[in-house]
């Protein structure tokens, strides 16, 4: 079941309120945002997290051109000297769910690159927590083949990883099932979300993702995992456009964050890092020497 159309109109209107890059002094009027923040629970511990993909646009496209995307940022929190890791898109996807680029420099499907070692999703189920990728467009699950409606398997990191086919088949799902996730209270302790080839801004304009990202966001805000404050939500580019030295805007939304600007280095092992803390586990391959994006935000993780 959807929530309603009605909880997520008057949401996204709140949220939209505020979308001035301008941040109020102490002691100014509260935001509408601010009352809303204010009706969640925001001491529970945080045992979920959620990261939404946007393809190929730098800190400074993604800043000017996302306006409900900035006002998220602006509202709880976001980094600004966040890199990602390299160019094309696949090493990066892979960097941020298993800590490492396994040396891939190409966006060639599973059939071409056998990846060893475990990914957070493997990683959350070996504990007995959950994990499920949601992949807007796929026909099918753990599809390791381009098709569906704009699906392209390079941005499903899961595919990937041949050990894991299993849990892949069962918990790599296409994006029609996160609603019902979302009503239920049921979003995985390690989840992920692909938007398509023209919600993630790959084929279409950055306005057309924050369109996108605005009512799947918002939707996820009225339900019972963000609302406990058990949720933390992550909004990141897999690469630039070559234009500004990798640096991509990075926003994190939970109950407990107030305008909270990040500027130290963050990088995407800082989010593969940020999955691991969650599921109390030991951070995969390069993420174990990252900088924390959990501790840069001054978020605790609850695992």
């Amino acid at each position: 079941m959807r929530p309603s159309s009605l909880a997520v109109t008057v949401v996204a209107s709140l949220l939209l309120a505020g979308c001035s890059w301008t941040t109020h002094a102490p002691g100014s009027p509260a935001s509408p945002m601010s009352k809303v923040a204010a009706e969640v629970t925001s001491n529970k511990a945080v045992t979920k997290i959620l990261v939404f993909m946007v393809e190929n646009h730098s800190l400074d496209q993604m800043s000017t051109q996302m306006p409900f995307t900035r006002t998220l940022a602006h509202r709880f929190g976001y980094a600004t000297g966040y890199h990602a890791i390299t160019h094309p898109s696949l090493p990066n996807y892979l960097a941020i769910t298993s800590g490492s680029t396994h040396g891939i420099q190409d966006d060639a499907p599973p059939a071409s690159h056998a990846v060893a070692g475990p990914s957070v999703f493997g990683q959350a189920l070996a504990l007995g927590r959950s994990a499920k990728l949601y992949a807007e467009g796929m026909p099918r699950n753990c599809s390791t083949v381009d098709g569906g409606s704009d699906y392209a398997v390079r941005h499903n990191p899961w595919t990937y990883h041949r050990e894991e086919r299993a849990a892949c088949h069962r918990y790599d799902v296409p994006m029609t099932q996160m609603a019902s996730d979302v009503a239920a209270g049921r979003l995985p302790n390690a989840g992920m979300v692909i938007p398509d080839l023209c919600h993630d801004a790959h084929d279409c304009t950055l306005e057309s993702a924050d369109r996108w990202l605005r009512h799947e966001v918002t939707q996820v805000m009225s339900g019972p995992d963000w609302k406990s404050g058990r949720l933390v939500l992550v909004i990141t580019a897999d690469e630039d456009e070559h234009n500004q030295d990798n640096r991509v805007l990075t926003v994190v939304a939970h109950p407990s964050l107030h305008r909270r600007v990040v500027d130290r280095s963050l990088t995407h092992y800082s989010v593969s890092k940020a999955y691991s803390q969650i599921l109390g586990a030991a951070p995969l391959a390069a993420a174990a020497t990252a900088p924390s994006l959990l501790n840069a935000f001054g978020i605790e993780p609850g695992h």
